[in-house]
Order: C-alpha cells, then structure tokens, then sequence
C-alpha cells in the first residue's frame, strides 16, 4: 500500500491522548535538518500522527527519557555538556522547560532514570565518563552526585576507539544495575547505583571484554531471563550474554546484524527485545534494515529469523511500543520515522504505511 506521509503540522489536542516525543539534530556540523524537540498526538483509531508542538530551539536533542511514573521528560544534548528536563501537561502533551544542568562532560548521548525516580545517569561519550544527577521532587534537575571515568585499553580503530565512548547506560529489568556499553574501550562495564548516595559502585565483576574491534553501542535486556543482547557498531554483530544475579555479563554467542551478502559499509546503531521475550530486533545503518532474531529461550541464543528494510537511510533508533504490536524506526538521514507492525508469533515486521516526515530524528519515545 502506498505510504501515508504525515506532514508537521499543528493540531488542536484532546484529552486522554497518546503521544510521541522525537528528539532530532540540528546543528550544521551534523548535516542536520531537524526541528528540535517535538511532540506528536497519536489517533487511537488511525495511528496517525499530528504534530502538536515543537522545541525549535533545542539544540540536538539526541536521546529523551521519560520518568515512568511522573509527567516529566529528559532530554541529552549532542556535542554539548548539557540535560534538560520539562514538565508534561497531561492533556495536551505539549512540554515546559524546568532547568537544565551540566552533564559533567562533552557529548552525552544517553540517560536512564533510576527505580527511585531520584536519579538520572548519563553517558557522555566525548569525555568518556557517566555522571549521575539528582532529580528534585518538583521533576527538575539537582546537583551532580557522581562522575565516573572510564579506562581500559582502547580498541584496534585508529579513529573510533582512540579514547573512552560510553555510548548506553540503561538499568537492568529489575533496576539493580546499569549497564554501560563502551565503544572506544571494547568493554561492558556494569555498576550498581547506591540510592542512598547517588553514586556508582562497580558491580562485583565489573566489566566484561567484548571482541577487539567490536565497538560495543547499546545494550537490551530479556524482560524475564537472565539474558542481555549489545549490538556492536563496528563490526555490525549483536552479542548475547548471559547476565547473572550479581550483574556479571558471560559471553554466549557473537553472530551478525547483517546478512553475510551485504558488501557494503554498515555500522551496527540501535536493539531492542520484545516484550514477550521471544524477538531482538537490531537496526543496520549502512544496510538501512532492522536484523529480526529469534531468542532461545532455554539457552537464550539467537538464531537469524531476517532483515526487513527500514524504507529510509540511516536508521539510528527503534523502539518498540509497550505491547511490542508496533516498532517505530528513526531513519537519521531519511529525514523520517517508520512505523511497522511486528507479529507476535513469527517477529516479522510488516510496514504498515505510517510515516511521520520529520527532518533528522535521532530518538522516539511514546507516553
């Protein structure tokens, strides 16, 4: 069926609405084309999207996260030392700047909100460290609590891995631990968060070595066995492990995001697991696919199920929503985002013909 294109356009907004946040880039270094930060009204009947208002003068907002429990919204800035956090209305969707604080380093490009809903850790890829920041009741930022820097010997690539990247840091299902994927180190690293404190403690084993050249970039977790995938960027594989009570990553299983015909250039960007537990889904830039695996459940190794093309060029994001019906690929420099369906029994993605034109989007998140 031919594409539904769904244009930027303002809309008067309903209660008891779904919506989308997009953080997109913007600035002229990245070849950006992006509106800022914007809120989209999702149809319950249509699924269409309706933009209902827009950040412009956000500066890159490259990875948002949403406080599960309160109407709040953070926000990390690219190529800036910078976090953000607004205020949610409830009916319209549309957001307010709160404050914004030091992120402790250049370039962060990921944040998770603790258990507590008291914390929020960053992972600051261009100075190599993740600071934790405390979260004030009324949703704003506080003071920095913590600021951990990275070390460990720099993997084989001249250019990508001369120093420390963070690149992730998300909590654990159970929010014991976080879990840090280090594309310039060729290390996992995990910590606890001691919620007293603010501050984090390296877990018992605190970090895992991954295949020199990978360039490990995010990580998912089974939302109910011990079991962690990271998509590596550099060497376009995803990487299962098996991920203990004491946060200890054990290596299972390295197999590839791309089918072994492409001969072209990709790197490895974004994963996520199924809410059934059954699927890991892991998005290809170079290839512009979205790799579809099966989990094995009783040893959780993948198996390649195949590729389903993400109808746009660099697909740096995906997630999937709640019920895992619905998987929504950020296409970087497609200037889109694509919405498929995903079957529950095979893990099929099937685009359903919604697309949201919108310049650069790097990240979605739904509320």
């Amino acid at each position: 069926m031919p594409a539904a294109v769904v244009p930027a356009v303002r809309a008067s907004v309903a209660g008891g609405a779904r919506f989308a946040y997009v953080g997109s880039f913007t600035s002229e270094a990245r070849n950006a084309r992006g509106e800022g930060l914007a809120v989209y009204r999702i149809d319950a009947a249509s699924g269409r999207w309706t933009r209902a208002q827009a950040l412009a003068r956000e500066v890159n907002p490259s990875f948002l996260a949403l406080d599960p429990r309160r109407p709040f919204l953070y926000s990390v800035h690219a190529d800036a030392n910078l976090v953000s956090a607004f205020a949610i209305d409830e009916r319209s969707g549309e957001l307010t700047l709160l404050n914004r604080q030091p992120s402790g380093g250049d370039n962060p490009v990921h944040l998770a909100i603790d258990a507590t809903g008291r914390f929020l850790v960053v992972a600051n890829y261009g100075a190599g460290s993740v600071a934790v920041l405390s979260i004030n009741a009324d949703g704003s930022l506080g003071a920095r609590t913590d600021l951990v820097a990275l070390t460990g010997e720099p993997g084989p690539h001249r250019t990508e891995q001369a120093v420390p990247h963070p690149h992730h840091c998300p909590f654990d299902p159970g929010g014991r631990f976080v879990v840090v994927p280090d594309k310039g180190l060729d290390r996992i690293f995990v910590f606890r968060l001691d919620a007293a404190k603010g501050t984090l403690v390296p877990a018992d084993r605190p970090s895992v070595k991954t295949r020199a050249g990978a360039g490990p970039r995010h990580a998912g977790f089974h939302p109910r066995l011990p079991y962690a995938y990271v998509i590596n960027e550099l060497d376009s594989t995803i990487a299962a492990y098996r991920f203990t009570d004491s946060g200890a990553l054990e290596p299972l299983q390295n197999l590839p995001s791309i089918p072994a015909t492409f001969t072209g250039d990709n790197t490895g960007a974004a994963i996520a697991v199924a809410p059934s537990g059954r699927f890991v889904y892991g998005s290809n830039r170079g290839h512009d696919s979205i790799g579809v695996f099966r989990i094995d459940e009783s040893s959780g190794l993948l198996s390649t199920i195949g590729w389903e093309p993400t109808r746009g060029a660099t697909p740096r994001f995906i997630s999937l929503d709640p019920a895992g019906a619905r998987l929504f690929a950020a296409n970087q420099r497609g200037d889109s985002i694509v919405e498929f369906e995903a079957d529950e029994a095979t893990g099929a993605l099937r685009a359903t013909g919604q697309i949201v034109a919108t310049g650069t989007p790097v990240c979605v998140v739904l509320r």
